[in-house]
């Protein structure tokens, strides 16, 4: 449980420094956010709230979550962004079935919204539930899951996240469970990025890989580099 204390550590002094009392995290029903969850409520028992968010979600994954909380302990609330959602695509320009990464995206951003909202009411702090896998590659929503305060797995690959679940005790299903962002029926991480996460962990470790996945990997850096920075500020 060493890397786990560690982390668990640093969310303490991070959310310590800022004055704020506790964590708020988003949980899905994943493996990612089961992990930082955990990790919260090491380092705040009584100060760990997490939130599950359904937005015309798979019923499957908001059982997994709330499974997970109660399992655990772990203090939770529902909140169904499903109405929201469709009222601002009324008000919005969407089309009647329009899909698209445009429409998509509006999910994790009203999430974001509604952490926010907590974290501020409860003076505690956004903990996200990026990777590094995820987060070098661009997979995340800007201003949407990567609208957050502290990302505790932001430097571990999903291969040693699911190696500190195992250490946390995270039950099997959570650690096998295909990773998705659920933003819509079927969709997976890997397929939408197009590399499984042993391919992309074996790149970013530095271990190579097939050529055309290791070019893939540095264009998605590259053009993603604008979501890791903050906003650039002119200078005269």
């Amino acid at each position: 449980m060493m890397l786990a204390n560690k982390i668990s550590g640093w969310l303490k002094e991070q959310v310590t420094a800022a004055g704020a009392r506790g964590c708020v995290v988003g949980l899905s029903g994943g493996i990612d956010s089961a992990v930082v969850a955990l990790l919260c409520q090491k380092a705040f028992p009584a100060e760990t709230l997490t939130l599950l968010l359904p937005c015309h979600s798979l019923e499957a994954d908001m059982d997994s979550a709330r499974r997970l909380a109660e399992r655990f302990q772990l203090k939770y609330i529902g909140v169904d962004l499903g109405a929201p959602f469709d009222a601002l695509c009324r008000a919005l320009p969407v089309e009647p079935g329009e899909t698209g990464l445009a429409v998509a995206n509006i999910k994790p951003r009203l999430r974001m919204i509604t952490l926010y909202y907590y974290a501020q009411k409860l003076n505690y702090l956004v903990v996200g539930t990026g990777n590094r896998s995820e987060l070098e590659m661009g997979y995340f929503t800007k201003y949407g899951d990567g609208g957050v305060d502290l990302l505790p797995l932001g430097n571990l690959t999903k291969s040693e996240v699911r190696a500190l679940a195992k250490e946390l005790g995270v039950p099997q299903e959570y650690i096998e469970k295909a990773p998705s962002a659920g933003l819509w029926a079927g969709q997976t991480d890997e397929g939408e990025m197009g590399i499984t996460y042993e391919e992309l962990d074996k790149i970013l470790a530095g271990k190579g890989g097939d050529k055309q996945k290791e070019r893939l990997v540095n264009q998605r850096r590259r053009a993603s580099e604008h979501k890791r920075r903050l906003p650039p500020i002119f200078t005269p």
